[in-house]
C-alpha cells in the first residue's frame, strides 16, 4: 500500500521539483537531482520511521525498560535485606558468643562446686569412716579387756578349785562346805593381790 501511494505521489511531486528547479536553478537544486533525493520519499521514510519508531517504543522498549526498572528494584529490595540479615545474623552471633561465655562460666560454677561438694563429702566420709574404725578398735579393746577379766576369773576359780583339791589331799580329810568356801577366798583375794 505504501508503494502504491509512493507511485501516485511521485509523477506530482517530480513536476513540482522540475517546477522548482528551473526556477531556482542553484547549488542545493543540482545536489538533489544528482543524489537522486526525493523529498516525497524522504517523507514517507521518515513518517514510516516515526511510525516504527512509535510502536517500538510503545510495545517493546516501554515495558522492557519497566520490566528493567523492576528487576533494579528487586535487586535493591534484595541488596537491603541481604544487609538486614547480615546485620542480624552478626547480632545473633553476638548473642550466641555470649550465651556461649555465659555457659561456660556457669558450667565452671558447677563444676568447682561439684569438686568443692566432693571433696567435703570425701572428707566427712574419711571422718565417718575414721570414727567407725576408731569405735571399733574401742569395742574390740572393750571385748578383749572383758575376755581378759572373764579369763583371769576363770582362772582364778580354776586355781582356787585346784588349791581346794590340793589342799584336801595333803590334808587328807574332807573340807566342810564351810571351810571350802573360807580356803577359796582366801585363794582369790591372794591371788588378786598377784
Amino acid at each position: 500500500m505504501f508503494s502504491l501511494f509512493l507511485a501516485a505521489t511521485t509523477p506530482a511531486h517530480e513536476a513540482v521539483t522540475a517546477h522548482e528547479g528551473a526556477a531556482s536553478g542553484g547549488l542545493v537544486h543540482d545536489l538533489v537531482e544528482k543524489f537522486g533525493i526525493d523529498a516525497t520519499n524522504v517523507g514517507m521514510q521518515l513518517l514510516s520511521f516515526t511510525i516504527l519508531a512509535y510502536v517500538l517504543y510503545r510495545f517493546a522498549i516501554k515495558p522492557t525498560l519497566a520490566t528493567m526498572d523492576e528487576r533494579n528494584h528487586q535487586i535493591e529490595a534484595g541488596l537491603k535485606n541481604a544487609e538486614a540479615t547480615a546485620t542480624k545474623l552478626a547480632e545473633a552471633q553476638q548473642q550466641a558468643a555470649a550465651q556461649l561465655k555465659t555457659a561456660q562460666l556457669e558450667a565452671n560454677k558447677i563444676i568447682d562446686e561439684a569438686r568443692k561438694a566432693a571433696k567435703e563429702l570425701s572428707e566427712r566420709e574419711t571422718a565417718a569412716a575414721t570414727e567407725r574404725a576408731n569405735a571399733l578398735v574401742t569395742k574390740a579393746q572393750q571385748a578383749i579387756e572383758l575376755e581378759h577379766k572373764k579369763m583371769l576369773a576363770d582362772a582364778q576359780k580354776e586355781i582356787a578349785r585346784l588349791v581346794v583339791a590340793t589342799t584336801e589331799r595333803v590334808l587328807a580329810k574332807r573340807l566342810s562346805d564351810a571351810d571350802r568356801a573360807a580356803y577359796n577366798e582366801t585363794a582369790t583375794r591372794e591371788l588378786t593381790a598377784v
